[in-house]
């Protein structure tokens, strides 16, 4: 099944997308079918925080010359920098370069807390594509990331939540103005998605609509105003956005 968020006659509703029509819900409103093209999908989610997960395949963590964790190096992205699908990505003044990341996400169905690995699956609500975009100068230069992942529109994600889909060994494919830039699958995590809900639920409460974005696999690379970029999982579609200046 595939949950969106959209807006249909200036009002904003949550909804399920099947085929070429969307079935539209709001609290205490009948819902009603519409078709796709009559509605704006938006980002599928509205999270209290995005816990992103760095260096999580062995082959990026060797294209960027570092050791392999030996626990989930995690971080936050601000919520303000999301994003939906076929959206603009601003790059910023004064920021020399700025990077596409390719990502499964992980969305958070309910409150976890102290959750182990064995039952994180009740806890997902289901899955979708995440564009880490990164201002690469200032990660380097600040030596933390906080800054240089959270600009205004570095979280693109969306189109969609799928909930019936195994994560297990799913291709994950980056397009850079149509040219094939990042191939990889999510089987060569170093820390699975059970693993991270475990270690992440354990530092801080998660809350439902929460996102865990799961790492990039090696290839990640720049992005210019005029780009387009295509993050595509298979199962779950295309996330479409394209580069403009700020």
């Amino acid at each position: 099944m595939k949950l969106v968020r959209c807006v249909y006659r200036n009002n904003v509703y949550s909804g399920v997308l099947k085929y070429d029509e969307v079935i539209l819900k709001k609290p205490d409103i009948k819902p009603k079918t519409v078709k796709v093209d009559d509605v704006k999908l938006l980002a599928p989610v509205e999270p209290s925080k995005i816990v992103s997960v760095g260096l999580n395949y062995r082959s990026h963590a060797e294209e960027l010359g570092m050791a392999i964790p030996e626990e989930p190096v995690i971080f936050l992205k601000a919520t303000t920098s999301v994003i939906g699908s076929k959206e603009a990505i601003i790059y910023p003044k004064d920021v020399k370069r700025i990077d596409y990341e390719a990502e499964l996400a992980v969305v958070i169905k309910k409150t976890a807390r102290d959750i182990s690995k064995n039952n994180a699956a009740s806890y997902i609500a289901g899955y979708t594509c995440f564009n880490d975009v990164t201002a690469r100068d200032l990660q380097k230069k600040d030596g933390q990331w906080t800054r240089a992942k959270s600009f205004d529109t570095f979280a693109p994600i969306g189109p969609w939540i799928e909930t019936e889909l195994d994560p297990t060994d799913l291709r994950l494919r980056t397009y850079l103005n149509g040219e094939l830039k990042q191939d990889s699958r999510t089987s060569e995590l170093i820390f699975d998605i059970p693993r991270l809900i475990e270690f992440i639920s354990g530092i801080m409460t998660l809350l439902p609509g929460d996102v865990i974005t799961t790492g990039t696999p090696p290839n990640v690379g720049p992005m210019c105003p005029g780009d387009e970029v295509i993050i595509e999982i298979e199962g779950i579609g295309k996330l479409e956005n394209h580069v403009i200046l700020k």
